[in-house]
């Protein structure tokens, strides 16, 4: 395939082999991985990544639900912030309502984010299991322009909010055995569709790789019914518009 393809959510990080994971990803056709952090670890090896693979690697900095403790927040955000010039978004974040961690500590971390996103004009990458409509009215309230809500599984009424105020959702290989992933992503317009793996995490009992976002293309495009050249073409663009990529 001679259009090149852009995977938008990866924790590089956590990869076991990053550099064999980026030089299969090339081979398959990738010309872009976007690398989410999770928290100041992971954001100074995105970071790090993005000098030694410029051009290749971008790095979105992120404080994931799932990674807050009280006596870290402050030190994560002020690395945040200090470091938004060399990223091209902010994310992982969002609200986990799965998660044994309170509520309004989640909720007092995702809005001081969103409010440097808004400050610094930066697009977000939100994750929100079982707290979509949370998560959507947070962004929406802190006048965010760009926002993606990654791997969205919930409510339709939702999605279609999101959506008129011209947000994103990210569609994953997850669409092959996920009804309501499947179910927001035939209801989203190919314009707000950016396509990911989440790598490494598994599908299907398997360890997941950049590489394997060409599974999401194919499955988009048979949703969509185009042909994978188009989907990929229409993809790439989405994801350039968002985060700015030249």
């Amino acid at each position: 395939m001679h259009i090149p393809i852009i995977d938008t959510h990866v924790h590089l990080d956590e990869i076991s082999d990053p550099e064999g994971a980026i030089l299969e990803a090339r081979k398959s056709g990738l010309s872009a991985i976007i690398a989410v952090g999770s928290d100041r670890a992971s954001n100074e090896k995105n970071l790090a990544f993005s000098k030694q693979y410029g051009g290749v690697i971008f790095p979105a900095l992120g404080y994931h639900p799932w990674n807050i403790t009280v006596s870290g927040v402050r030190d994560n955000l002020d690395f945040i912030e200090k470091h938004l010039p060399e990223a091209v978004a902010i994310g992982e974040i969002g609200l986990d309502f799965k998660i044994p961690l309170a509520r309004e500590i989640q909720q007092g971390v995702f809005e001081e984010i969103l409010g440097l996103a808004w400050k610094n004009d930066k697009p977000v990458i939100v994750h929100s299991r079982l707290s979509y409509l949370e998560t959507y009215e947070s962004v929406r309230k802190h006048n965010v322009k760009k926002a993606v809500f990654h791997w969205y599984s919930g409510p339709i009424d939702v999605l279609k909010d999101l959506l008129l105020m011209g947000y994103y959702i990210s569609a994953t290989p997850a669409l092959i055995y996920s009804p309501k992933h499947r179910e927001a992503v035939i209801a989203a317009p190919i314009k707000q569709i950016l396509i990911e793996t989440d790598a490494p995490t598994p599908y299907q009992g398997k360890v997941s790789t950049p590489a394997q976002v060409l599974q999401t293309l194919t499955e988009l495009s048979k949703i969509k019914g185009m042909a994978i050249e188009e989907a990929v073409r229409k993809t790439t663009q989405n994801a350039r518009d968002f985060f700015n990529l030249v």
